[in-house]
């Protein structure tokens, strides 16, 4: 069956890598959600306050259901955030409203990674909801012109997944020096936030290694036909 076949080896690193991230990312949120900031500022204000030091004030920041749904909307110019960290006042919470409103910066400076990122979008999304089908029609009905067709429209999700990794890395740049700058956190708290955001980036390497590893899969299965 072709969920036990050979080319599967090629995913334990990105499985490995993946749940390294996974528990890295909970441990550090754990541990820095439960300690406060000294200067008691909660999401939302650090946030708002680093939006105005970059002279934008036509985004709007609303509160989202969920936890660590926090995200920015470009299309709305809204920045979303989770209940914990859009009210919460943690080293946690500030590092991740700080790294939200870096993309929020990202598309006030028109930063090239990010828009080329809402582009391919629309392809993304497309080649994500059919390039297994497509794939998996070739690979039943032997017909190679369906094979490279999915391989194709899959390759999408990689080119997003390695682009989305300097969007991200950029957007934590963006944060930290928000967060000093602005005095919103003092030095072990920085630090703490640093380790939030770079545990945060490290899911971001293993979802481009699980594309790359995937789209390799897909290619050892097609030559084999």
């Amino acid at each position: 069956m072709f969920f036990y076949d050979p080319t599967m080896i090629l995913l334990i690193p990105a499985i490995i890598v993946t749940i390294i991230a996974q528990y890295k990312i909970s441990q550090s949120y754990r541990k820095y959600s439960q300690i406060q900031s000294y200067r008691g500022l909660t999401g939302e204000q650090a946030a708002r306050e680093i939006l105005n030091a970059n002279g934008i004030y036509d985004v709007d920041i609303e509160m989202v259901r969920g936890h660590m749904t926090d995200h920015y909307d470009p299309r709305a110019k809204v920045l979303r955030l989770s209940r914990d960290v859009f009210y919460g006042s943690s080293i946690a919470s500030i590092g991740i409203a700080a790294h939200e409103v870096g993309h929020a910066i990202q598309h006030n400076r028109s930063y090239a990674p990010l828009i080329l990122r809402n582009k391919i979008v629309p392809a993304v999304n497309f080649g994500a909801s059919f390039s297994w089908l497509l794939f998996f029609m070739g690979l039943i009905l032997s017909v190679r012109p369906l094979l490279v067709f999915g391989i194709i429209l899959f390759s999408f999700t990689v080119i997003f997944q390695l682009v989305t990794l300097p969007v991200e890395f950029n957007a934590s740049s963006r944060a930290l020096k928000s967060i000093v700058s602005l005095n919103l956190l003092n030095g072990e708290e920085v630090r703490g936030a640093r380790n939030v955001l770079s545990s945060a980036a490290l899911t971001y390497v293993a979802a481009a290694l699980m594309a790359i590893m995937n789209l390799l899969r897909l290619i050892a299965l097609a030559d084999r036909e």
